[in-house]
């Protein structure tokens, strides 16, 4: 019995990888603080429960494939305010971004095409681009700089007769980097030179901290209709993870259609989460302003607390609510083992997600970490605090 290539090329996830560890922990009596999964902790908006308690179908029956009209018409409203006209069709809702991701690398790549994506950049990416049979084309950042990847010499010189696409995350994960609009016209201009796809997944765009309405969406510059490719979600704006609805916008009819037969295939989004989503959009500004100021206040205690400890470097992320962080240990990976299997303060540990698979480069990102800043003030604390004892300890025993 064999396993696919494409399955075997593919990594598990630095950010679940971990969890027979967590539960062993957890049956042991020890507290984890979770900062390795973007989780957000904040009240899902109470329009997403009224919306599913209000829903009264005699039969629960399938949907359309490309979404429900409700849906496709809220997300539609919504890049309106934003300066983007789009028609129904040009916006397909999926189960969660990561099946749009998914989907788009299925519709574009063919086995050994290339994908140019700067790292450190989110490791599912790589199930994607690989489940494809697509390979990713690393453009290199660095702490120093800031992790900043718009410079177009250098996207330039990646691009080989095999490159598909350019991917980014505006604003970053796991870097926080945030493009200007200077940077995203630029990376237009070198997709529209090349024929390239543009995907941006813009799923954390509210959470832009030097920005009073976020981040622009990448859709207002309309001569790349035919590149663009936008991806999105309800996860992380509205807190509601766990409902699973994601979207792509394209205006590119071809790739719409090969995008559809994928989610013909897989039939349809479910039908509460779809209900529940569409009222989510209905919240006002204020429900933005409050979720990015509660970010941003834990933003600077994680940097904070993390530029006191000896050895740790780190860059403050100016969007989304992750850091990287460099850490004084030999590795991030064992060093999370060991967090999980030996080490306990009153009790408690922590978890966060070792840097190395948010790298295709070979050799980086060894010792550093992506923490999610998604926990209540206090926790996250908590969470800083072990993380200091528990590096201190780690190089006692370990190093």
């Amino acid at each position: 019995m064999r396993i696919s290539i494409n399955a075997n090329r593919c990594e598990p996830s630095p950010m679940r990888k971990f969890h027979s560890l967590a539960v062993a922990a957890e049956k042991k009596g020890r507290k984890i603080y979770h900062l390795n999964i973007g989780q957000p902790d904040l009240p899902t908006p109470q329009a997403f429960y009224d919306a599913v308690r209000n829903f009264h179908q005699r039969t629960l029956a399938y949907e359309a494939s490309p979404g429900m009209p409700v849906l496709i018409d809220a997300v539609r409203k919504y890049y309106a305010n934003l300066g983007v006209e789009l028609s129904p069709e040009d916006v397909l809702i999926t189960t969660g971004g990561s099946e749009a991701l998914h989907l788009t690398c299925l519709s574009i790549l063919d086995p050994y095409t290339e994908v140019i994506i700067p790292e450190p950049y989110y490791p599912n990416y790589t199930t994607f681009v690989h489940s494809a049979g697509g390979v990713i084309r690393a453009l290199p950042t660095t702490p120093e700089d800031g992790y900043r990847y718009a410079s177009r010499d250098r996207i330039e010189s990646l691009i080989t007769k095999n490159t598909r696409a350019i991917l980014i995350t505006n604003p970053g994960n796991p870097t926080g980097v945030v493009l200007n609009e200077e940077e995203m016209r630029m990376i237009a201009d070198v997709a529209k030179k090349y024929g390239l796809y543009l995907i941006c997944d813009e799923v954390y765009r509210e959470f832009c901290y030097d920005e009073i309405h976020g981040v622009p969406t990448m859709a207002r510059f309309h001569d790349i209709d035919e590149n663009l490719v936008i991806v999105d979600s309800v996860s992380k704006r509205f807190s509601a993870c766990g409902a699973r609805v994601g979207l792509v916008v394209t205006k590119n009819k071809e790739l719409q259609q090969a995008l559809l037969k994928f989610c013909q295939s897989r039939l349809a989004v479910a039908t509460m989460d779809q209900v529940g989503a569409a009222a989510l959009y209905s919240v006002d500004q204020d429900f933005y302003r409050r979720s990015k100021e509660e970010y941003r206040r834990r933003r600077d205690t994680v940097v904070e607390r993390l530029r006191k400890m000896p050895g740790v470097k780190v860059q403050e992320p100016m969007g989304a609510f992750y850091v990287m962080a460099s850490l004084p240990v030999d590795d991030a990976d064992r060093f999370q083992h060991w967090l999980l299997e030996e080490f306990e303060d009153e009790g408690e540990t922590v978890m966060f997600a070792p840097g190395a698979p948010f790298y295709e480069t070979p050799g980086k990102g060894i010792n550093e970490v992506r923490i999610a800043y998604v926990l209540q003030q206090q926790d996250l604390e908590r969470a800083m605090a072990l993380l200091g004892k528990a590096i201190d300890r780690y190089r006692a025993e370990k190093m």
